[in-house]
């Protein structure tokens, strides 16, 4: 077969280990850690479905190599520890049977152990050790680790990388980037060390180059051995690309294979974890030049999930492997649909952080777009249904589609209606914001997959009781959405005044001054598009803070786009529309003219409650989800889709 992304798709030999293609599943951490500090079965689950999915290599995240000193919450290989070695043996062999060489990643997480990133709240009581004595910024105290304690930290990572072999993992990766130990080390921000472990450059490389010739004693020669690091810091007082480069060279006769990433997690977690606003790709070119620089293979990532644009990276010689990690949560079978050309399957990541937002807030995993993450140990394919039944489904938004596709991969017969003209749902309004696109895609992707699995999709039909019932369908699922909250205030119905639902076909009519009303997510998301426009945009908010609705991971990098971008006024209520702006009033009763020559309304949606109860008896089965049972986020209106058509 001739392959569409032929460079992709084909193998490459790491030391004496040969890989089936150049997508490699990058570090993610497992969930379900036992108290004993093992691999929970979740988490077996959890690395399977890559390795079923076709990546040349899946990742296991972090294994911590010496507890006394680093006090994270996450698993470590230990013979005293009774399942210790037996988990990882499992979970190393539930990726290999599929193909894919399982690999195990050791880190120490140094003067940000116990913690994730600088969350005094999750701090354990314990000491926190660094290279030097320094102070955190979130305040809490660092002790320099002695050369006693260096020497014995060396030698856990090569005992644990020794018992990884022992487990069945073909691969290991020594995390040297990203702020934790190594990088610590290697970086003239954190090290300030005075000994042969500080200073020079070749002093700051010192511990990394002694804890891989541990490592190389312990798992012997052509076993891959990997190191990432941050190609650079990504901030003022930590090392550049050229320094980077330096430290590649330092680090390359003792590897195998040089997985450049970039920035930290405490000073830059939008860089190190490329959010929607950045460009796909963007940190790619801290990869490309260290590989002008070493000759052994280098690995690049940062938000990449286009074939095309991977296909690209290899075959310009940028990098030799590509490593994805959400976009392995969006579709864990990308590798294969890619291998397959079949890459217009693909369910592209929207860059949302609900996956690690989900994982901050409760340890759990949860993807926007894929309701089985995180629950891998119910079943990967949907299981088909002992007997076919009749299904409507009401509402082609993401939920909808989602619950028709399910539907009809049990062998049900199913009806989707919508009353647009277009299938998408409130998806439809994100084609017209660049860093969104992808949530609009995701309709066409989800459309398609109905589609395909022989779902009827009627366009331009309100489902009404009446027509319901006359298909006499065993189950309806309910769809129908939101519709956007329009304050009741004069001049809102103006021709300067945009619903944000509807900016996607009313572009044109927004001028140069734009005055948004409303801070929430959809609104803060408007008004940055706007300003990368080149328009004066003022965020208007009755509440004190801006979207309070977005998520832990995405609100922070949200913030601080539109404090580059936008005027914000807080504390505002909407009085008027005006041809000059909105009055508004504070909360002393004061007025305020916030100018602009047009306004986009962003004040929230409201559930189609009416239509839920008109349709509510219209089958033996009825179910209704997302918004127009609570407004709420694509996630769940996925997620209750997926789960609603399980249930026929």
């Amino acid at each position: 077969m001739v392959r569409k992304f032929p460079n992709l798709s084909s193998p490459i030999t790491i030391g004496r280990v040969t890989f089936r293609n150049r997508m490699f599943s990058a570090p993610m951490g497992g969930t379900d850690i036992t108290n004993d500090g093992c691999i929970g079965a979740k988490s077996t689950a959890f690395y399977e479905l890559r390795g079923k999915g076709g990546a040349g290599a899946v990742t296991v995240s972090e294994c911590m190599v010496h507890p006394e000193t680093d006090g994270s919450h996450a698993y470590h290989l230990d013979t005293s520890i009774l399942n210790s070695l037996a988990a990882a043996t499992y979970t190393a062999d539930a990726i290999r049977r599929h193909g894919a060489i399982p690999s195990l990643e050791l880190s120490h997480s140094g003067m940000y152990a116990g913690t994730y990133m600088t969350d005094k709240s999750k701090q354990h009581n314990m000491n926190q050790w660094g290279p030097s004595d320094t102070v955190r910024p979130d305040g809490v105290p660092v002790k320099a680790l002695t050369k006693e304690m260096l020497s014995d930290i060396t030698a856990a990572y090569g005992r644990t990388a020794g018992l990884a072999k022992r487990a069945g993992f073909e691969m290991i990766m020594i995390h040297g980037g990203h702020g934790w130990l190594l990088n610590q080390f290697l970086s003239p921000y954190f090290n300030k060390r005075t000994d042969e472990y500080g200073g020079s450059l070749e002093n700051r490389c010192r511990l990394a180059i002694e804890v891989l010739k541990a490592v190389r004693e312990a798992v012997g020669p052509g076993f891959p051995i990997e190191f990432r690091m941050s190609g650079s810091e990504l901030f003022d007082e930590g090392y550049d690309l050229q320094e980077g480069v330096r430290i590649a060279q330092q680090i390359e006769p003792y590897i195998d294979l040089l997985h450049v990433s970039a920035g930290t997690y405490q000073r830059g977690f939008g860089d190190t974890h490329p959010s929607m606003f950045k460009e796909h790709g963007c940190n790619v070119y801290l990869a490309a030049e260290i590989k002008k620089h070493v000759s052994v293979p280098v690995a690049t990532l940062g938000g990449l999930n286009d074939p095309k644009q991977m296909e690209e990276i290899i075959a310009g010689g940028k990098a030799d492997v590509v490593y994805m990690a959400r976009a392995l949560l969006a579709d864990p079978f990308l590798p294969r649909k890619v291998m397959a050309n079949k890459d217009e399957d693909i369910v592209r990541c929207l860059r949302c952080f609900t996956c690690m937002a989900e994982r901050a807030a409760t340890a759990t995993r949860r993807c926007t777009v894929n309701p089985v993450i995180g629950r891998e140990m119910e079943g990967w394919e949907v299981p088909k249904a002992p007997v076919s039944k009749k299904v409507v489904v009401v509402g082609g938004g993401p939920g909808g589609l989602k619950a028709a596709y399910t539907a009809a991969q049990r062998g049900h017969q199913v009806i989707l209606m919508e009353k647009d003209a277009e299938l998408g749902g409130i998806l439809k309004s994100e084609q017209a914001l660049p860093f969104k696109y992808e949530m609009y895609q995701l309709s066409l992707t989800f459309a398609k997959q109905c589609r395909d699995a022989g779902v009827e999709i009627r366009l331009q039909t309100e489902a009404t009781k009446e027509l319901i019932e006359k298909e006499a369908p065993d189950a309806v699922i309910i769809a129908a959405g939101s519709r956007p909250l329009i304050l009741p205030i004069p001049g809102i119905d103006g021709e300067n005044v945009t619903i944000v639902n509807d900016y996607y076909l009313k572009k044109e009519n927004v001028k140069d001054e734009v005055v948004v009303l409303g801070g929430g997510l959809a609104g803060c998301e408007a008004a940055i598009h706007l300003a990368k426009e080149g328009k004066k945009v003022t965020i208007v908010e009755m509440r004190d803070e801006l979207a309070p609705d977005a998520n832990v991971r995405h609100r922070p990098l949200l913030l601080k786009e539109i404090q580059a971008l936008a005027e914000v006024r807080t504390g505002l209520k909407g009085l008027e529309v005006t041809k000059e702006g909105v009055i508004c009033e504070d909360k002393d009763k004061n007025r305020h003219m916030v100018k602009g020559s047009s306004v986009i309304c962003a004040l929230g949606q409201r559930a189609r409650t009416d239509v839920v109860e008109a349709l509510r008896d219209t089958a033996p089965y009825v179910a209704v989800i997302g918004d127009c049972a609570k407004v709420s986020t694509i996630t769940n209106a996925v997620y209750q889709g997926y789960h609603a058509a399980l249930d026929i």
